[in-house]
Formats: structure tokens, C-alpha cells, sequence
């Protein structure tokens, strides 16, 4: 860490690991939407799934966790009912 703080990272290094946070983030999710249950469940009857899709596109509209998250937890909360 002391050495590379001392280097002069290249502009397009720095943007190619501005991506990292975000394909981390995908592969921890990804999983756990599309193999709730150790097998890939692409139905109706994945609500992991069915609750992902709203909260995706909210996600995409508002550009709000908060917004998100509550989008999210509540067609999740229909989907369990």
C-alpha cells in the first residue's frame, strides 16, 4: 500500500476500478435473486426474483437506495402475503 500510494496511477486504471464496486456488489447479489434455493430459478414463483425486477427499475428511475430499498421491501411484502 505504500508503495502504490506513491505511484502515479494512470487515468485509465483509476475509471477501469471506479467498476469494481459495482461488479462486487452484482456478484454477491446476482446469486442470491437468481439461486434461492441452490438451483437457478428464473419464475414466477422466485419472489427474490419478482421483488428485484420493481426495485431494479425504481433503482434506475430515482437513483435513490432509500427509494429502492423500500420499493423492494414492500413488493416483497405482497409477494409473501
Amino acid at each position: 500500500m505504500v508503495i502504490l500510494s506513491k505511484l502515479k496511477i494512470p487515468e485509465p486504471i483509476i475509471w477501469w476500478l471506479s467498476f469494481v464496486p459495482a461488479a462486487v456488489l452484482a456478484a454477491i447479489i446476482a446469486p442470491a435473486i437468481l439461486m434461492p434455493e441452490s438451483s437457478l430459478s428464473i419464475s414466477f414463483a422466485n419472489s427474490y426474483l419478482v421483488a428485484a425486477v420493481p426495485a431494479f427499475g425504481v433503482a434506475i428511475k430515482t437513483r435513490s437506495l432509500v427509494w429502492t430499498l423500500l420499493a423492494g421491501m414492500a413488493v416483497m411484502a405482497l409477494v409473501q402475503v
